[in-house]
C-alpha cells in the first residue's frame, strides 16, 4: 500500500488532494465499505441477518474513520497473507461479536481479491471525478482563451523553428481538443468500474445459488457497474483504465510544455497568472504550474506498461501480477490527478504578451510567409521555388530581393508578407473546438 511517503512533494506536483483520495487511509476505508456493502447484499438474498449487517455497516464506518485502524499493525499483520484483507476481516469480526454478530456476517462468500479490486475501482471511482473535475476546469479555462485570442496573430512552429503564421487561439484550441478526448477516455473508463466478486475461484460456489445475484446486489450498493462475471484473472478493465490515465496523461503535456516553451525569457509569449521564483535569482518568473504538470505526467507511461504487463495473470488467482497493481494504480491515480490539477491551474488567468508575439513574428523580416511569396510568384514563372529558397538564404527582405521585385512590385510582396494575412483556417479550428466545448457543457447541463 503506498504510504505517505509522498507527502513532502505531493503538493508541489498538485497531488496533495489526489493523493488524499488513494492516501493508506482512503484504502482501508475503501475495503471497510465493501466489506460492510457485502453483508448488506447477503441480507438482501437471506444470507445473513439484516440486523447483523446493520451492525457490521455501523462497525466498519467507525473502523474506517481516522484512527479507526492502525495502519501500520495493519501493514505487518498483511505480509502473513500477503494481502490486508485477511487481518482486517479478523478486525471487524472481533468489534462487531459482542454485539452477538456471528463470524459468518462478515466477508460472506468472498475472497481478498473481492475485496482489493472492488475497493481499488470505489477508489479509481473516486479519483476519476476529482481528475475530471480538473480537466473539466482547464477545457472551459483553454475554450474562454481560444475565444480571446481567436484572431490573435502568432508563430507556428515545427521542428523547433518558425513555419507559417496561426493564432494563438488556434494554439489553445489544440490543447482543449486534446483535452477533451482525454476525457472522453476517462468517460469510458468509467464504465469499466465493476465490482468484483467471484468467491475463492471465481465461481462463488459458497454462495450458490446466490452468487451472481449477491454480486449485482454489491454492485447497487456502492455505485460501481456490475460485474457480469468475475474478472479475477481477467483483467481488460485494468487495461482500460491505465490506457485512459496514460491518454490523460499526454493530453496534460502538451499545454504544460506549451506553456513552458512560450514563457521561457527569449519567446515570452505567456505568463502564468501566479509564476514561481528562484531561490538564487531575484528576476525569475516560472512557469511552476506547467512544469509541475509535467513532471508529474513524466512518470505516468512507466506506471502504465507495467500496468499493461499485469495483465497476465494464469489460472484462477494470479501470484504477483494481481498484487502489482495495487500501488501502481494508486501512484497513477495521485499522478495524473496532481497533473491534472497544475495544468488548469497553469491555463486559467494565462497571460498573453500580444506584442512579443508580433516581435517575434517579424523576427524573419517576413520569411515565415515564404511560403505564400512562392505560391504568388509560381504565376511568374516556374522557378519559383528556388528563386525564393535563394532569396531567404541571401539574409535580405524578400520585397527587397531583385530575383523576386523582378516579377512581384515590392508593395505586393510586403503585402504577402503580413501575418494576419495568411492565417487559413485558424480561425475556423478555434471556432469548432468551442462550439463543441459549449455544446458539450450544455449536454451535461
Amino acid at each position: 500500500m503506498t504510504n505517505t511517503r509522498g507527502s513532502l512533494f505531493d503538493p508541489t506536483f498538485g497531488s496533495g488532494d489526489a493523493a488524499a483520495l488513494v492516501s493508506d487511509q482512503a484504502w482501508v476505508a475503501a475495503m471497510l465499505d465493501v466489506e460492510a456493502a457485502l453483508s448488506r447484499a447477503a441480507a438482501q438474498h437471506g444470507l445473513v441477518d439484516a440486523a447483523h449487517a446493520e451492525i457490521v455497516s455501523a462497525v466498519s464506518t467507525e473502523l474506517g474513520a481516522p484512527g479507526g485502524v492502525d495502519i501500520a499493525e495493519l501493514g505487518e499483520l498483511s505480509a502473513a497473507g500477503g494481502n490486508p484483507v485477511i487481518p482486517l476481516v479478523e478486525i471487524i469480526r472481533r468489534a462487531v461479536a459482542p454485539q452477538g454478530v456471528p463470524r459468518t456476517a462478515v466477508h460472506p462468500g468472498a475472497t481478498s481479491q473481492d475485496i482489493v479490486d472492488t475497493a481499488l475501482m470505489l477508489l479509481t471511482q473516486r479519483s476519476l471525478t476529482a481528475i475530471r473535475s480538473s480537466i473539466g476546469d482547464a477545457i472551459t479555462a483553454g475554450a474562454h482563451l481560444a475565444q480571446v485570442h481567436r484572431d490573435t496573430p502568432t508563430a507556428g512552429r515545427t521542428l523547433g523553428q518558425q513555419a507559417l503564421p496561426t493564432t494563438f487561439g488556434a494554439v489553445v484550441a489544440g490543447w482543449v481538443a486534446g483535452l477533451t478526448r482525454a476525457d472522453d477516455a476517462l468517460a469510458r473508463a468509467e464504465d469499466s468500474l465493476a465490482v468484483q466478486f467471484g468467491g475463492a475461484a471465481g465461481t462463488s460456489a459458497a454462495l450458490f445459488p446466490h452468487g451472481p445475484n449477491v454480486a449485482d446486489a454489491l454492485a447497487d450498493e456502492l455505485g460501481l457497474a456490475r460485474q457480469g462475471v468475475p474478472w479475477h484473472t481477467e483483467r481488460t478493465r485494468m487495461g482500460e483504465i491505465a490506457g485512459a490515465l496514460g491518454v490523460v496523461a499526454g493530453a496534460i503535456a502538451k499545454p504544460a510544455l506549451d506553456v513552458t516553451l512560450l514563457a521561457s525569457t527569449e519567446v515570452g509569449e505567456v505568463e502564468e497568472a501566479a509564476p514561481g521564483g528562484s531561490s538564487a535569482m531575484p528576476h525569475k518568473r516560472n512557469p511552476v504550474a506547467a512544469i509541475t504538470a509535467r513532471a508529474a505526467v513524466k512518470r505516468v507511461p512507466g506506471l502504465v506498461a507495467t500496468l499493461l504487463s499485469s495483465m497476465e495473470h494464469e489460472h484462477q488467482r494470479a501470484a504477483g501480477a494481481w498484487h502489482a497493481e495495487w500501488e501502481t494504480l494508486t501512484d497513477l491515480l495521485r499522478l495524473v490527478g496532481g497533473g491534472a490539477h497544475q495544468v488548469a491551474v497553469s491555463i486559467t488567468g494565462l497571460t498573453v504578451h500580444v506584442d512579443a508575439m508580433a516581435r517575434n513574428l517579424d523576427i524573419t523580416h517576413g520569411l515565415l510567409l515564404a511560403e505564400r511569396v512562392t505560391t504568388a510568384l509560381s504565376s511568374q514563372t516556374d522557378s519559383a521555388r528556388e528563386i525564393v529558397t535563394v532569396a531567404c538564404a541571401s539574409g535580405r527582405p524578400l520585397d527587397e530581393d531583385p530575383s523576386i521585385t523582378e516579377f512581384l512590385d515590392p508593395s505586393v510582396v510586403r503585402e504577402l508578407l503580413d501575418p494576419a494575412q495568411y492565417l487559413g483556417h485558424a480561425g475556423d479550428i478555434v471556432d469548432r473546438v468551442v462550439a463543441d466545448v459549449h455544446a458539450r457543457s450544455k449536454g451535461r447541463s
